[in-house]
């Protein structure tokens, strides 16, 4: 989440006026992420997010992530609801960008992850992907392996100014994925982005998942791969195979994993952190001055990138 577009108080009522949601009461910006720019909202009928789709996000492509949350929500899985307006429409324009109030969620997301959070994500993950099993709109994954290539030369030489030979590096790493990726693993729709910050507790028990505009189709256990990287390693980079124990445990207890998905856990891994090296390396470069948003460092999944390297199989992931 982030503030790209600034939204004043004449244009949020005349867009609340749309809605039976009475007037606002408390409106701000958050601050944590990247992609879109978020709003907490108050209004005299409760507590909401207002999201206004920036330029990552192909407007034609919001129905999909909307319908995605509602068919999610009807098998259970506990994430935010769009809210429909007066006639009937999620989404809808302010201060010249697509928008959407959806519920908001009781819960706060873990600033220190333990094992103890671990098993419930990998919990979550699974049944997430048994959910939209039967969600029969598909949607590419515009971050997937085809645009890691193109995301490495927008950035160019310039990655050179974040590290001596990052460029190198990272074009070697590439090559080496691309020519191991599995192509023919089970595929469903992914969250794609489940980070800490996606995740919400309450008193000690998952409460729910966030922000799903990346969510996409593509291989299932790519998905565990990215919640690999972004759970389970500590803040010194070294990798927490207790945490990843407990992760692909509990998430093989709802949906087993396939022997040849255990065995491409290195390159899935190696692949998801590069594409958040990548886009990270990219808003570093070319976030706009101004903006109210948290850039991240880039190198965290350098750090990253190389354990999953130097990984031999899945063995290392505690399996």
């Amino acid at each position: 989440m982030a503030v790209y577009t600034d939204v004043t108080d004449e244009a949020l009522a005349a867009f609340l006026a749309g809605y039976d949601l009475g007037t606002a009461v408390a409106f701000r910006g958050i601050a944590e992420g990247v992609e879109n720019s978020n709003f907490q909202l108050r209004t005299t009928a409760g507590d909401f997010i207002l999201t206004l789709y920036e330029k990552r996000v192909d407007p034609a492509e919001l129905p999909w992530f909307l319908g995605l949350m509602e068919h999610l929500a009807s098998r259970s899985i506990t994430c935010p609801q769009p809210v429909r307006g007066r006639d009937g429409e999620a989404l809808r324009q302010l201060a010249g960008r697509p928008a959407c109030i959806t519920t908001f969620l009781p819960g706060v997301w873990p600033r220190r992850v333990r094992p103890e959070h671990c098993a419930p994500v990998g919990h979550a993950l699974a049944g997430l992907h048994r959910a939209g099993a039967d969600y029969a709109p598909a949607r590419p994954n515009g971050l997937g392996l085809a645009s890691w290539a193109p995301l490495l030369a927008r950035s160019g030489g310039r990655a050179d100014e974040i590290q001596a030979g990052l460029h190198a590096e990272l074009a070697a790493a590439l090559d080496r994925i691309a020519g191991g990726w599995p192509a023919e693993l089970p595929r469903g729709h992914i969250h794609a982005d489940l980070f800490p910050d996606n995740v919400f507790f309450l008193d000690g028990r998952l409460s729910g998942l966030i922000d799903f505009y990346f969510a996409a189709t593509d291989l299932l256990a790519y998905d565990l791969a990215v919640c690999l990287n972004a759970w389970c390693f500590e803040p010194d980079y070294s990798f927490n195979i207790t945490r990843a124990r407990a992760m692909l445990a509990a998430y093989d207890r709802v949906r087993p994993l396939l022997p040849a998905e255990r065995a491409a856990l290195p390159v899935l891994c190696q692949g998801a952190a590069l594409r958040f090296l990548l886009t990270r390396l990219y808003d570093w470069l070319h976030t706009p001055p101004g903006a109210l948003v948290t850039r991240k460092d880039p190198v965290e999944y350098l750090r990253r990138l190389r354990f999953h390297l130097s990984a031999r199989d899945e063995h290392a992931y505690g399996i």
